[in-house]
């Protein structure tokens, strides 16, 4: 596991916000669904403690970035009533990538080029650190929820599917 300085928006960021954290690297492999469990076993470290971060449209206005455990999946519904929608869907990789400056497989919650409002997991405030990716495909960065959270002016909410 490298602690090497990698230069990101994500990073800039969190140094500009005063907030410690490490940075991971690990072999990125596309595969849509797949990208955040990678993650967890690139740098291994247990699923629950690695977040992947979702861009989500509301109602066909409203864009929010949901951050959620790696092995779970969002509940769409949750989401959008959490602001006030009905629908949510995920957005498109373009404009994903056109909204916040990162390429699909390596959208952080920070340093994003448009913020838009930011909901953690509940599940984010049981880890002492989470670990989310940090601005590249293939980077991960290590640091604590509650100042992650608070970085991004963001909420927690419960937003996954319930374990079957």
């Amino acid at each position: 596991m490298s602690q090497t300085h990698i230069d990101t928006p994500s990073t800039r960021f969190l140094t500009a916000h005063g907030i410690s954290y490490t940075v991971h690297d690990y072999e990125y492999v596309s595969d849509p669904g797949k990208i955040g469990i990678q993650a967890a076993a690139g740098i291994g470290i247990d699923q629950e403690k690695v977040f992947k971060t979702l861009m989500v449209e509301i109602d066909k206005k409203q864009i929010v970035c949901a951050v959620i455990p790696v092995h779970q999946k969002m509940n769409l519904k949750k989401v959008a009533a959490l602001f006030g929608g009905k629908n949510a869907r995920m957005l498109n990789a373009e404009k994903a990538e056109a909204l916040t400056g990162f390429q699909v497989g390596g959208i952080s919650p920070f340093g994003a080029r448009t913020q838009v409002p930011v909901v953690f997991e509940n599940a984010a405030l049981k880890q002492d650190v989470m670990y989310i990716n940090g601005g590249g495909r293939g980077i991960v960065i290590g640091l604590d929820p509650q100042q992650a959270i608070a970085s991004v002016q963001g909420q927690t909410a419960d937003l996954t599917v319930e374990a079957a």
